[in-house]
């Protein structure tokens, strides 16, 4: 299998998970209309065929490792059950942060979700294999934390009117943010393995991680089908096969850049001088990936009062900092 064997090669990788992690959600953009719990089947879809696809491409190639799918079948009970678990944690958190900015909006979901989950992923990962200089570490992820605030802040001036901060908004996000903020040691410990098993590459990881999604996505999606968390009108499951053949593709299309993004962090990770607490807290930065996408590309700022645009420039700042501490962190 291909594998980075260089620090900068990893620090690449990971660069890669903020880009596709922050980019995934233009998929549904492009399905105007299409609730999202129907878009998400496609995107579950897109995941598990991205998964088999690198799989059967980087992961069967090279001299490092075992091929992809001997090593599917080698990976003891241990292992898989922890990527498995993991995939599940991060589909429930990942519905959860959906229904929660449909609920409090963008200025509650993010700063309470991917902020909790940022500092949770990095302690719990740091304490499962401590790499890297803690004080860059913890101290670049606390500048993430301030950055993700501030975009939460600008879209918050962006509107004019906000949508009230219920505390069945708050609650959701919360949980989002304890679940998004747990799914990562599971997949650390899948990547180490079991004392007397064998541990499977990431490719394998990614495969189980996956079907662990899938696993969960079914009644999850499901239930949320049927009494969505954001007090709309329940989802009608025929609307699935009225959608147009170009939403499904949406749809699988940002299952697949997820997926890429995903393989990419666990690559990272189970790098010598990476480790997964680095490489989850670059990983989360897709918060600001994806802001970027709306400046730039959406154009959601266009007319934006000028409180919103200064706490913009603000946000990119404080990220760059934090984001340049937490890759050095490994090198000090």
């Amino acid at each position: 299998m291909l594998f980075p064997e260089t620090y900068p090669a990893a620090l690449a990788l990971t660069v890669l998970t903020m880009l596709c992690w922050g980019s995934w959600a233009n998929t549904l953009k492009l399905c105007p209309g299409y609730r999202f719990q129907l878009f998400y089947w496609d995107y579950v879809a897109g995941m598990i065929a991205g998964a088999v696809f690198w799989g059967l491409t980087a992961g069967s190639m090279g001299h490092a490792g075992t091929p992809f799918l001997a090593d599917l079948k080698q990976a003891g009970a241990g292992p898989i059950i922890y990527a498995i678990v993991g995939g599940a944690i991060f589909n429930v958190a990942n519905l959860l942060l959906v229904a929660a900015i449909d609920v409090a909006g963008l200025a509650v979901a993010f700063p309470v979700g991917i902020g909790l989950a940022l500092v949770i992923g990095a302690v719990s990962n740091y304490v499962l294999k401590p790499v890297g200089n803690p004080l860059l570490l913890f101290g670049g992820v606390a500048l993430v934390v301030v950055a993700i605030v501030l975009d939460a802040a600008a879209y918050r001036g962006r509107e004019a009117t906000t949508k009230a901060t219920t505390g069945r908004g708050i609650f959701i996000s919360l949980a989002c943010g304890v679940l998004m903020g747990c799914f990562y040691p599971f997949v650390a410990r899948a990547l180490n393995g079991s004392p007397g098993m064998a541990a499977p590459g990431p490719y394998a990881v990614t495969m189980y991680f996956m079907i662990g999604v899938l696993v969960s996505a079914v009644p999850a999606n499901w239930l949320l089908m049927k009494k969505p968390l954001d007090g709309k009108e329940p989802v009608d499951g025929a609307g699935y096969w009225r959608a147009p053949l170009g939403w499904h593709l949406a749809g699988a299309l940002g299952g697949c850049i997820w997926c890429t993004g995903g393989l990419a962090n666990f690559l990272a990770s189970g790098a010598h001088l990476v480790g997964p607490a680095v490489s989850y807290s670059i990983g989360q930065g897709a918060t600001m990936v994806s802001a970027c996408w709306g400046v730039f590309v959406w154009h959601e700022f266009a007319g934006a009062p000028r409180r919103a645009k200064i706490s913009l420039v603000l946000m990119f700042i404080f990220f760059l900092a934090g984001l340049g501490a937490v890759a050095l962190a490994p090198l000090y």
